[in-house]
């Protein structure tokens, strides 16, 4: 997903969309509506306003897609004290790799099912190789948290 698709996303998926976050980011409903609207070439969103529907929000699919065009991913920062983690919580993460990782695996195994690939199944591709890469980040970032001394 790109930028444009996900901030118009986050907008309209957002609990009475345009009327009811616009007033709360500042931005008046239909200026907002126009700003997210990828065919529109009048009215866009400003980096401030983002960061603030983001915030409002707390949708991460503006700062996902970013990362995303900018060949990145996005980890959520450490919440609390890793060093006394427990075993499920791990369990959970090692599980949550493996998940995505068969996601990969399988969205590569349906587009080459058929011995072509195209543009839509390569982006699906790259969707869920970035979901398993963010995955294996927080696992690493989780266990890095529980080494003592």
């Amino acid at each position: 997903m790109n930028v444009d698709d996900a901030a118009h996303a986050v907008v309209h998926d957002y609990p009475g969309g345009s009327e009811s976050l616009g007033p709360r980011a500042g931005i008046g409903a239909a200026v907002l509506r126009s700003k997210v609207n990828p065919n529109a070439g009048t009215h866009h969103l400003t980096l401030k306003e983002a960061v603030r529907i983001t915030g409002l929000t707390g949708d991460m699919r503006i700062l996902q897609a970013f990362a995303q065009e900018c060949g990145h991913i996005v980890l959520a920062a450490p919440g609390g004290d890793d060093r006394h983690a427990s075993d499920m919580a791990v369990l959970e993460l090692v599980a949550a790799v493996g998940g995505s990782q068969g996601d990969l695996f399988g969205s590569i195994h349906r587009a080459l099912a058929d011995g072509e690939l195209t543009p839509a199944e390569l982006a699906a591709i790259h969707d869920c190789g970035q979901a398993a890469m963010a995955r294996i980040a927080a696992l690493l970032q989780r266990l890095g948290g529980m080494v003592e001394g």
